[in-house]
């Protein structure tokens, strides 16, 4: 995803259908937070079984080009718990192909979580909010996620079979001028050299992003969001931990959207598959 990405975030409830070697767990109507005294620090920890789940239904994006009319991924299983401050979400999917690497013509697998930036009444449009009504977008990535975890970004990290004759900012004479190397590795690395966070290296796999209506995302002033994603045998798990949405209380609902995107789909920006408006509500520990 871009500094500046086409997404939108529609919404729908419902339960997931049944397949025909195991069915969906049964799902809760809305996203319960579960208060918790510490949070998880894995998508897999194991006690993320004791949380209930909602099973989302993912619809088609027909709204916004490029839109996304052919049906990708189904559903998307979410958990939640709370420590008070914060709220992690644990988004887990079915997704038969690891999608994680940069390049032409390449797109990364991906998930997101929106929320409203502050508890009202009458939420915002799902479709990014409104104009003075803003809403909050936590979007995790596949390739970040491999970069964090320690996967280099050179051309012999990406393409270990490569040969590569020779770089100018590897030339034996800079050796001794850290700097004078520097400056020249940024020559061939302009995205790096513009400060543009979609080039790595990266220290989180989470961008947050802000919008008030379609066209208007950008990044967020502050980063509030972290994560960590994980790859399963039929797909993904991606637990993204956020502060706690301003005016969420016990007693009181927000709402929350989610959107994934397959890579093997070409899915990137508006392209991906997306829920509406879920209620989210916190609740205590039995």
């Amino acid at each position: 995803m871009k500094k500046a990405l086409v997404v939108s975030l529609l919404f729908s409830v419902g339960l997931g259908a049944a397949s025909c070697q195991q069915a969906s767990p049964v799902s809760t109507s809305e996203v319960v937070a579960v208060t918790q005294p510490a949070l998880p620090s894995s998508p897999t920890d194991p006690a993320w079984k004791a949380v209930p789940v909602h099973v989302a239904p993912l619809l088609l994006q027909d709204i916004i080009e490029p839109r996304q009319l052919t049906p990708t991924t189904r559903e998307v299983q979410v958990r939640a718990m709370s420590d008070g401050t914060k709220v992690t979400f644990r988004l887990e999917w079915t997704d038969g192909t690891r999608d994680d690497r940069p390049g032409p013509a390449l797109f990364s697998d991906a998930c997101a979580v929106q929320v409203p930036a502050k508890v009202e009444r009458d939420v915002p449009a799902p479709q990014m909010g409104e104009q003075g009504r803003p809403v909050e977008i936590s979007f995790w990535r596949a390739s970040w996620q491999a970069v964090v975890d320690g996967r280099g970004d050179t051309i012999r990290d990406l393409y270990p079979q490569a040969s590569v004759d020779h770089y100018p900012f590897e030339a034996a004479s800079l050796e001794k001028d850290p700097k004078a190397k520097g400056e020249m590795a940024l020559r061939y690395a302009p995205a790096r050299a513009l400060g543009n966070a979609m080039a790595g290296p990266r220290m989180s796999p989470v961008e947050d992003l802000i919008a008030e209506g379609p066209g208007t995302l950008s990044p967020a002033r502050e980063r509030w969001s972290t994560g960590k994603g994980e790859r399963g045998q039929s797909g993904w798990v991606v637990m993204i931990v956020r502060p706690m949405p301003t005016g969420l209380t016990p007693g009181t609902r927000s709402q929350v959207a989610f959107a994934v995107w397959e890579g093997s789909h070409q899915e990137g920006g508006a392209r991906k598959m997306r829920t509406g408006w879920i209620p989210l509500s916190l609740k205590a520990k039995p």
